[in-house]
């Protein structure tokens, strides 16, 4: 009798083990899953202008909208982007914040000027219908469109659109150049690493640092300006890879751009030979990471503007970075 009952309670004792480490199991998992979100949507899709008409890719965007177009804009002409903006507004809820050195009433309505002339409202992106995200380089006008170098990259992802949204609410709140951190730095589209971050409130320079610091194979990167020292010191702190910069050749020549001290240095860096303006913010790292977004290299961009910054973890969409790279070096 008394083996028996040793061995029931051998076996209750085995049995509230295994539901202790398997509840531990599942909760553990439950907290991971629901820290890093992940979703399945439309594939990303990536645009360079002027080879590509981006004002046409963002219009489109636009058209579609079928609950909101909430865009913040450095700048803006594009007169389809501006047509298609008023268009939408007769049947759901559209709102621009434009930056007020670049505010000349080119939109009626619902325009919200930003009115410090100490920093920059620089960002370039929209949130369509809390699931669409366009950002990049690219502001909707005539020269980004049909003149500079830009990139215009479009993300399906409610949880991105989530983060954009309230990055736009705080500046329509006019909360310029500060702001809570962005609510989900990391989220995984069709399992695709994608982070995301605001300045100044994120650190976006830091960001970018600590990818180029990873760094195993290369780094390319082009920027239209570039004058921050702890990206450079990261540049040069990097040995036996294979690093490659294109600057924009105007902004190339101010005292405070690191091109000459790289160049001095001995990497391989160029100045663009675009008549017009080299204007990406872009890093590739490995050929699999791409960092991009309205964020310049600069101490502006870091501590004073509000800017946003995307690091895509993917190898299709590097690849299309690298050819864009390729043809301008």
């Amino acid at each position: 009798m008394k083996k028996l009952l040793f061995k029931l309670f051998h076996q209750v004792i085995i049995f509230s083990s295994l539901f202790v480490v398997t509840f531990l199991i599942i909760s553990c998992t439950s907290k991971i899953s629901s820290a890093v979100p992940h979703e399945n949507a439309s594939a990303p899709e990536v645009y360079f202008c002027p080879k590509e008409d981006c004002g046409k890719v963002l219009e489109r965007n636009i058209a579609s909208a079928n609950s909101s177009v909430h865009c913040a804009f450095y700048d803006i002409d594009l007169q389809n982007i501006i047509n298609a903006l008023a268009a939408k507004s007769k049947s759901v809820d559209v709102k621009v914040v434009i930056d007020s050195s670049n505010q000349h009433g080119q939109i009626k309505g619902n325009a919200l000027r930003e009115d410090n002339n100490n920093q920059l409202m620089h960002n370039k992106f929209c949130s369509i219908d809390g699931k669409i995200v366009t950002t990049g380089s690219f502001n909707p006008t005539f020269n980004d469109n049909s003149r500079n170098s830009n990139n215009l990259v479009v993300i399906y992802s409610k949880n991105l659109a989530g983060n954009y949204n309230e990055e736009f609410n705080e500046l329509w709140n006019r909360r310029f150049g500060k702001g809570e951190k962005v609510k989900n730095p990391v989220v995984y589209v069709n399992g695709i690493e994608m982070q995301n971050y605001f300045c100044p409130e994120d650190g976006c320079a830091s960001r970018i640092v600590s990818e180029i610091k990873s760094a195993r194979k290369s780094v390319y990167f082009m920027t239209f300006t570039f004058t921050n020292k702890d990206i450079a010191g990261a540049l040069i702190s990097k040995k036996g890879i294979d690093i490659k910069g294109i600057f924009d050749a105007g902004q190339s020549g101010s005292n405070f751009s690191q091109f000459e001290k790289l160049s001095g240095l001995g990497m391989s860096v160029k100045k663009d030979t675009n008549k017009y303006k080299m204007h990406h913010k872009v890093f590739i790292i490995d050929n699999e990471t791409v960092v991009t977004g309205s964020f310049n290299p600069t101490s502006s961009a870091e501590n004073k503007n509000d800017e946003n910054l995307l690091i895509i973890h993917d190898k299709k969409i590097a690849d299309a970075f690298l050819k864009e790279f390729d043809n301008l070096w």
